[in-house]
């Protein structure tokens, strides 16, 4: 089984960019997490990152066929993009959002997802943890467990 991984905007910017927030976690970090996690759960996951909408756009609509399901955080684009939203919808393939950060205790723009009701969960708030609990999640999920 394999998961598609999507990192959205400035999230190479991690372990720099307002470690009072998001920590000292970088992205390079959170993929050897997930990478391990993978192999506890025996899974493959493809890791991927772009700060560009119309590439996570063009990985969702790709993904069916190739991936089981998608893990993504959507960054920035989680409160913006309507197109995000509508790939996950028509790629029709189980996805869970994450976020490093509390989205729901930041400002009140953070506290809307375009992008949540097209997945099957949204785990935020845990730091580097909310990826390999979304992992797990997704991937029991697509066991039916």
């Amino acid at each position: 089984m394999r998961i598609l991984v999507i990192n959205g905007p400035n999230l190479q910017l991690l372990g720099r960019r307002e470690p009072a927030v998001y920590g000292p976690v970088t992205l390079a970090d959170l993929e050897v997490l997930v990478r391990r996690t993978a192999a506890d759960l025996g899974v493959e996951v493809e890791f991927r990152q772009s700060n560009h909408e119309g590439d996570l756009v063009d990985w969702i609509g790709q993904a069916p066929g190739t991936f089981a399901g998608i893990l993504i955080n959507p960054a920035a684009f989680t409160h913006t993009s309507v197109a995000l939203r509508d790939a996950l919808t028509g790629a029709g393939l189980p996805a869970v959002e994450v976020h490093l950060s509390n989205v729901h205790a930041r400002e009140e723009f953070r506290r809307h997802s375009w992008t949540a009701p097209a997945c099957a969960g949204v785990i935020c708030g845990f730091g580097a943890d909310s990826y390999e609990l979304g992992l797990r999640a997704l991937v029991s999920r697509l066991k039916g467990v």
